[in-house]
């Protein structure tokens, strides 16, 4: 057909209309072969599906488009947690992420999580607990020690003969008694000085080792008799082994010069350390011619009466013997004879001196709060015993001050008076009007607001004698408490 156009055109055709021709040829002939009843594809198999070569083979466009589809849905799952595709992640048949109840995470939020993303393991620490920041390695494991390179730059030639110790700075004065006050106050508890010894072994005390013993004889004038037992004691046992001789004649001599302040906080300051240096003495950690040292050389009052009084002592022992009983024995160390003893004494001194305040403190001396109901019972005992009207009041004004000044409790008054109401028959004996006058000092005990109203109706008191008949024979009835 294209070749009768070709002939029947006229040979005065143009260039141009030559071009447009040719290409209506092709056209003509594409639209042919599109409408022939079998093309090619037809033949190889019928599906009617295009093809695009990959190198150098046909591949059908729907397996590539299927192939695209299905690699995107594999980007997603890797992209996505592993906390994410344990909670019902699918993926449909278009290759597309269905989720199922759970709310989408932000990207950062994925970016920065640090547990797995294929789905897998228990949710442990990964390396078993062995990485991540600020951890050393599994427990238990052991590292060797590490070898000194010597090609390294920072390389030391010194570095193989360096030992690290501890080193703990010497105390200043202020931070020396911060730290050893706590310390002694809490010896005065326990009483153990091997405990003392080892914490001031921890400590760099330096220059400052014979303020120790200041420290403790200074505390030990404010406390007890048995604090200062206590502190003589320690003071032995630390000589030796945390401070030497020679620290302690130090310490001593601060004492003496110190004595002029220590006064104003304890009256009988230069008295206590007098005995202190006798007990030092006496211990053989201060020697004896210590006291001679000074005679001659003292201004000062209180260091003069304080090495008198350790001179007397001194003389009193025989040559400097070891004095055990400087300070005496404290509160439950002491026998139950010798505490009614003191008890006595203390008594009939007040009644001689009529000193409440002095009574006051010998009782507290003996540092047996739990034994003051002995004191009660000896004092009412005197009262039923005296014969004068002077007792009776001193009595009374004594046991009144040491209720108010709560030196003696409820409970402690309370036994002392049933006491006395247990004994008072076998006191009866002895004292026929003891009845009476019980009934007249427990009412006058009541009144100043010694004793409770149940304790005062407690009290005993004999009946009336009468006969029982005429045919008794003038037998007197029983009397009734």
């Amino acid at each position: 057909m294209c070749r009768c156009i070709l002939k029947t055109t006229s040979f005065a055709l143009t260039l141009l209309e030559i071009r447009v021709l040719f290409h209506v040829v092709i056209l003509f002939k594409c639209n042919n072969l599109s409408d022939a009843p079998f093309s090619g594809d037809e033949e190889n198999g019928g599906s009617g599906e295009r093809k695009t070569e990959i190198n150098g083979n046909w591949i059908p466009a729907t397996s590539i488009t299927e192939a695209k589809i299905n690699a995107k849905a594999k980007r997603r799952l890797r992209k996505n947690s592993s906390r994410d595709s344990g909670r019902g992640d699918s993926v449909s048949d278009n290759g597309e992420t269905l989720k199922i109840g759970v709310v989408p995470t932000s990207p950062k939020g994925k970016l920065l999580d640090r547990r797995s993303r294929s789905g897998k393991g228990r949710g442990l620490p990964k390396k078993g607990g062995a990485g991540g920041k600020g951890v050393w390695g599994t427990p238990g494991q052991v590292y060797d020690v590490e070898e000194v390179d010597i090609k390294d730059p920072n390389y030391d030639d010194d570095q193989e003969n360096c030992v690290y110790e501890t080193v703990v700075l010497p105390l200043d004065e202020r931070a020396f008694e911060k730290t050893l006050t706590p310390i002694i106050q809490e010896y005065f508890e326990h009483g153990d000085t091997n405990e003392v010894s080892e914490m001031l072994k921890n400590l760099n005390l330096g220059e400052m080792k014979y303020s120790v013993p200041v420290l403790a004889v200074s505390l030990a004038l404010e406390g007890k008799a048995s604090h200062r037992e206590m502190t003589s004691k320690l003071i032995s046992d630390l000589c030796g082994t945390v401070v030497s001789k020679t620290d302690v004649e130090k310490s001593f001599d601060r004492l003496l010069k110190e004595l002029p302040e220590l006064v104003l906080d304890s009256p009988r300051a230069p008295q206590l350390v007098g005995q202190f240096i006798a007990r030092a003495v006496g211990d053989g950690i201060l020697s004896s011619t210590y006291i001679d040292g000074y005679k001659g050389t003292v201004d000062c009052v209180q260091a003069r009466a304080a090495l008198d009084r350790a001179t007397v002592l001194l003389s009193v022992t025989k040559g400097g013997k070891r004095i055990d009983n400087m300070w005496g024995a404290g509160g439950g160390q002491q026998s139950v004879k010798h505490l009614v003893k003191e008890i006595d004494m203390l008594l009939k001194e007040y009644l001689l001196s009529g000193d409440v305040l002095e009574a006051e403190r010998c009782l507290q001396e003996l540092e047996v709060p739990h034994f003051h109901h002995e004191l009660v019972y000896e004092a009412v005992v005197m009262v039923l015993e005296s014969t004068g009207e002077k007792t009776f009041k001193m009595i009374l004004d004594l046991l009144k001050s040491l209720w108010r000044s709560s030196v003696i409790t409820m409970d402690q008054m309370k036994r002392g008076y049933e006491r006395v109401y247990c004994e008072i028959p076998d006191i009866n004996l002895d004292v026929p009007h003891s009845y009476s006058v019980l009934e007249r000092f427990v009412e006058e005990c009541f009144q100043a607001g010694i004793i409770s109203k149940p304790l005062r109706d407690l009290c005993p008191s004999r009946g009336r004698k009468r006969f029982v008949s005429e045919g008794d024979g003038g037998r007197l009835k029983l009397e009734s408490y």
